[in-house]
């Protein structure tokens, strides 16, 4: 049973409203899966064709104008839509009246990886630091593990509460990812290259937010409410050992990931940063997926995830210097494989659950039986 609990004001008093007009308005053959996978296309849409004009996140410092402006309005209207769909796709599936355990893992999932994707699309915004201007790429990996680190909280939270307390950061967030995207196309670039306020810079304000709601306001929160229902004793699970277990994988990932960047003899992360963080994001969403569907099944997840080991061979492999002048080549090689690997297990899983559960994943209708 999906239970889900939203208190941001933002959310409940200004966009729910909306979202509740725009359902009204959608066909009720439409399957609640193909809203969310609509919205997750758009997101991968505008980044791919963002990374076309700006590979190395240099284009809005060292070169403004380099990305078309209708991009940037482009951008801000796709990210709208991929809001908006992820909105109202639950709202669907309870007005069609086929909410399934797929739909919710299906939702989630890939949610886990567009939120890597919106902040990677977001950096060519900003730019990476020109020496005047711009975010170095460390402090982008750093920005980058924040919002993922807040991501894994909440469904860690879910998994030892069996609620999901909707996060205040995902509404503002993409209420200022929209924002910034209509700024940038309506007044260009320059206004992130410019002194915002007492000598800071808008991108600088961005980071002390995130921070902030980081430190201040979500960790508190999930561990406030992980708090509550110990005393209430409707925790799900009963060891501390139990509950801290989804925690490893991603802990160790985010040290060997880290590791690689400060000790790469290549520098890796600054000859190439979208590859490495797209990389980044991409390992991320495999491991919480594993954490989503323990939730889900009431099952313990794997100590270490898999991806841990064939990872810690390339980064011992890559800070030993045994890949030399390969070490690009092999991020290229491995990004690819751990991409396809993810999108196999997806594939996969998405395929199991409709056959057990007798759906088609994209339609409404129910599979015939044999």
């Amino acid at each position: 049973q999906y239970s889900a609990v939203d208190t941001n004001p933002l959310s409940v008093y200004i966009m729910q409203p909306i979202w509740n007009k725009i359902i009204e308005i959608v066909p009720l053959w439409i399957a609640p899966n193909l809203l969310t996978f609509s919205g997750f296309v758009m997101i991968l849409v505008n980044y791919f064709l963002i990374s076309f004009y700006d590979w190395d996140y240099t284009a809005s410092g060292t070169s403004p104008g380099l990305v078309p402006t209708w991009v940037w309005l482009f951008s801000a209207f796709t990210t709208f839509c991929a809001y908006a769909l992820d909105s109202i796709d639950g709202k669907h599936a309870r007005r069609t009246q086929s909410s399934t355990p797929l739909g919710e893992l299906f939702d989630h999932g890939l949610d886990s990886w567009a939120t890597s994707i919106f902040v990677l699309s977001f950096f060519s915004v900003c730019s990476r630091d020109n020496g005047k201007t711009g975010v170095s790429v460390y402090t982008m990996y750093i920005y980058l593990s924040i919002v993922l680190f807040n991501f894994m909280c909440s469904h860690w939270e879910k998994y030892n509460t069996g609620v999901l307390f909707l996060p205040w950061g995902y509404d503002i967030s993409q209420v200022v990812l929209i924002a910034a995207y209509l700024l940038t196309g309506v007044v260009g670039v320059e206004v992130w290259q410019k002194p915002f306020l007492f000598g800071y810079y808008i991108t600088d304000a961005l980071v002390i937010l995130l921070i902030g709601f980081s430190l201040f306001l979500s960790l508190p929160q999930t561990l406030y409410n992980i708090h509550r229902a110990h005393l209430k004793r409707t925790l799900k699970n009963d060891s501390l050992y139990e509950g801290l277990l989804p925690l490893v994988s991603p802990l160790l990932l985010f040290i060997l990931l880290t590791v690689w960047v400060v000790l790469s003899p290549g520098n890796i992360l600054a000859k190439q940063p979208r590859l490495f963080l797209w990389m980044v994001g991409v390992a991320f969403s495999n491991v919480i997926c594993k954490v989503i569907i323990c939730q889900m099944s009431s099952t313990q997840p794997d100590l270490f995830h898999w991806f841990l080991f064939p990872l810690a061979l390339v980064v011992y492999a890559a800070i030993s210097g045994l890949l030399g002048w390969m070490e690009e080549a092999v991020l290229a090689v491995f990004t690819a494989l751990v991409t396809a690997a993810h999108v196999h297990y997806g594939v996969c899983v998405g395929r199991q659950l409709s056959e057990h559960l007798n759906i088609y994943i994209f339609s409404l209708k129910k599979r015939v039986q044999e």
